[in-house]
């Protein structure tokens, strides 16, 4: 190592030529923000019931689900080097960034990659400098983990926020999450884990797998698990951490980096915290080390749980649609107590300490579903609305008596095939999961109250289409009408009865995060930017903007470390709440 903040064979100096030709295109400044002088295109946010994104999305979980063991790269990693990583700062401690959930809609992740990026933040009177390290917890690009959804949603713009690595040389640490998994960790090994060309923008990547230990100052470690969307973690792995444990002592303290709050999620299926306990109680613990700090994303939003001698933290907030907070249980034991695990650790309380955005805030963004849902989604309106119009045309064809007519026969479908669309369309909405939840009964009722709410909409619909002249006309005008009038106003009210079911849903349990994806409420952004003083105090201050920036500025003049966006309005960044401070 030639540098206690540079990893072994961390950013390379710019003598050699590939590193030229890298610097001097990142050197050179955009004068617009065309995509050919960004190197990107700036995306909008995912549309996340859009029709063809569901089938898609749908498609690639189910995927993963079924042949995830067949994609797994990790028992291939056991060929690449083995490193542990060493980061100090100048002054023998260290600033450290956690962003996590980062690659959705530009405004939104670029707001958050131009807080990391600046060289400091005053933050209610906290002077916050740049940190030496940045860890991204999963989900670094959305929908899907394709090499174009990366450069555009992701790599893009963190290069626009620090285009060239500033003099302090930071390094990127990062861990996959279940969309980066979506191509069996192809484009994440790509970008991540590489030998030539080990930068990420202004920061230079540091690991050598798709996990990773680092140590840090006054024996505090990082350690980053890869646990392939929750389903298990591989002997490589667990062999390179036995490797990694051999370095800890009773004095080690732990920062965890894991890709999902299982501590959360194991309140409805409790086998969801197994991996992250057998790792603690089989690596860590033996050690005598502790886990002082678990931090993940995947939720987005922030969210701490404190307990006895352990901080639970949820940070992913760095670009995606918000998640509600008002849902989170104020105390959970960890592990659960009902976890199949026979040898699980003992089960401890922990409180909910503190929520960014707050549950009120969190409620009254749940009630703006009305507005923001046909808005955010016109594709999801559309399709609503084209399957009442059917479902109309063959109520309307069997009230008049001309079920057998051309009409019927040509352009609708028989009345019995659409009212099992529409109820099996409702009660797949409502994902049904496997009978190891908790709430398996609940997603059916509410799945086929949703359906039978639709079908009323439909029959009223067909009342009221039979009330005016447009279908006694000549055939095929009443289809043209039907499709021109009757169908945008049905697709805007059905989508309004979607809306109101999410509602409801969501006070249950279910279809929460369809609730918040649907709306892709960019603001209420978040990340941690934690200090490691010399003397081993830990410091955690978790950064919330409550509004991102949505107007930018060339900033073709300035320093080759400057960003090339502005906003135009300047961000204001606060605490989520008062720093937590953890004594070695």
């Amino acid at each position: 190592m030639t540098d206690d903040r540079t990893p072994i064979d961390g950013p390379a100096p710019l003598d050699e030529p590939d590193d030229e030709r890298a610097f001097a295109r990142t050197a050179r400044r955009p004068r617009s923000i065309d995509p050919p002088e960004l190197g990107f295109t700036p995306r909008r946010p995912v549309p996340w019931l859009a029709p063809l994104l569901l089938i898609s999305t749908g498609l690639r979980t189910l995927l993963a689900m079924l042949f995830g063991a067949y994609l797994d790269k990790r028992e291939l990693q056991n060929s690449l080097e083995a490193r542990i990583e060493r980061q100090v700062g100048p002054d023998g401690g260290l600033w450290l960034d956690y962003v996590a959930d980062l690659g959705d809609g530009f405004d939104a992740t670029y707001s958050v990659a131009y807080l990391l990026a600046q060289p400091e933040l005053t933050v209610d009177g906290h002077r916050l400098p740049r940190a030496q390290t940045l860890v991204m917890g999963g989900d670094q690009v959305y929908p899907s983990a394709s090499y174009e959804a990366y450069e555009d949603r992701c790599k893009g713009p963190y290069q626009a926020a620090l285009p060239v690595t500033p003099p302090e040389r930071p390094t990127l640490f990062a861990v996959p999450g279940n969309h980066d998994w979506y191509d069996g960790l192809t484009a994440f090994l790509r970008l991540f884990v590489r030998s030539r060309d080990r930068h990420f923008g202004g920061w230079g990547t540091g690991q050598s797998r798709s996990y990773f230990a680092v140590e840090l100052p006054a024996d505090w470690w990082l350690l980053g698990l890869d646990d392939q969307s929750g389903s298990y973690l591989d002997d490589p792995q667990l062999t390179y951490f036995d490797t990694v444990a051999k370095r800890l002592g009773p004095d080690s303290r732990v920062i965890l980096a894991v890709p999902a709050p299982t501590w959360v999620k194991a309140v409805d299926h409790p086998t969801a915290y197994d991996s992250i306990d057998y790792f603690i109680r089989t690596i860590v613990a033996p050690t005598g080390a502790r886990v002082r700090l678990l931090v993940s994303g995947d939720l987005h939003h922030y969210a701490r749980y404190a307990g006895p001698d352990r901080q639970l933290v949820t940070c992913g907030s760095g670009g995606a649609y918000l998640y509600p907070t008002h849902h989170l249980p104020e105390r959970i034991e960890v592990p659960p107590r009902d976890t199949l695990s026979r040898r699980a650790s003992r089960s401890l309380p922990y409180d909910l300490a503190a929520t960014f955005p707050d549950r009120a805030r969190s409620r009254r963004y749940g009630w703006g579903v009305f507005a923001r849902l046909p808005r955010r989604n016109p594709g999801f309106g559309t399709l609503l609305g084209t399957v009442h119009t059917l479902l109309m045309l063959a109520m309307a064809g069997v009230a008049a008596g001309r079920a057998g007519g051309t009409e019927q026969r040509l352009l609708s479908v028989p009345l019995v095939a659409m009212l099992l669309v529409t109820m099996l369309g409702a009660v797949f909405f409502a994902k049904p999961p496997s009978a190891s939840g908790k709430r398996h009964v609940r997603h059916w009722i509410l799945g086929v109250t949703h359906g039978l709410a639709q079908v009323a909409l439909a029959a009223a619909g067909t009342w009221a289409w039979l009330s005016v002249p447009l279908h006694d006309w000549p055939w095929p005008l009443p289809v043209a009408a039907a499709a021109v009038v009757y169908g945008p106003l049905i697709g805007f009210l059905s989508t309004e009865l979607v809306a109101a079911y999410l509602l409801v849903a969501a006070a249950f349990g279910v279809n929460v995060n369809e609730l918040f994806a649907g709306q892709g409420i960019d603001d209420a952004k978040a990340f941690l930017r934690m200090r490691i003083d010399p003397d081993g105090t830990l410091t955690v201050y978790p950064v919330a903007v409550d509004r991102v920036a949505r107007d930018w500025r060339l900033n073709p003049d300035g320093s080759p470390t400057a960003s090339w966006l502005t906003p135009k309005e300047p961000l204001t960044p606060r605490l989520a709440e008062p720093p937590i401070v953890l004594e070695p």
